[in-house]
């Protein structure tokens, strides 16, 4: 079965976005030698689960009507300290925190770039 391995940030502005990411994440961006400005983007260990991926340049302007993306989730210990980074950083909340029931906390946020992505706490007992 086909498995997602390698995801993309479009960014309006790289720099404020890799700040935004090495700030709240922890990632590392380092720029790909080719003939297009691109960014290798590593998440975490090659022997941990995870994906890592790339940045680039938004081409066009966003439309503000649609996510027109796939929306990748981060796991975090602890998604209300994880709000207050992606904030203190200059993302902001697109669907407020919730429950998954025996799963674990939800929450969408914006980067910087207003991209949406989603960070999962675990937790078993969420109702």
């Amino acid at each position: 079965m086909p498995r997602v391995v390698h995801f993309e940030i479009h960014a309006g502005d790289t720099d404020r976005a890799i700040n935004f990411y090495e700030k709240c994440f922890g990632w590392t961006f380092k720029k790909f030698d080719g003939p297009m400005p691109y960014w290798l983007v590593t998440t975490g260990p090659d022997d941990q689960p995870g994906i890592n991926g790339g940045l680039l340049p938004r081409r066009g302007e966003i439309d503000g009507e649609a996510v027109i993306a796939y929306v990748c989730t981060m796991g975090v210990e602890s998604v209300d300290s994880s709000i207050a980074t992606v904030e203190s950083n200059g993302g902001t909340i697109a669907v407020p925190k919730m429950p998954i029931p025996g799963m674990g906390w939800l929450v969408y946020c914006k980067d910087t770039e207003g991209n949406i992505f989603g960070m999962m706490q675990p937790d078993s007992n969420a109702k």
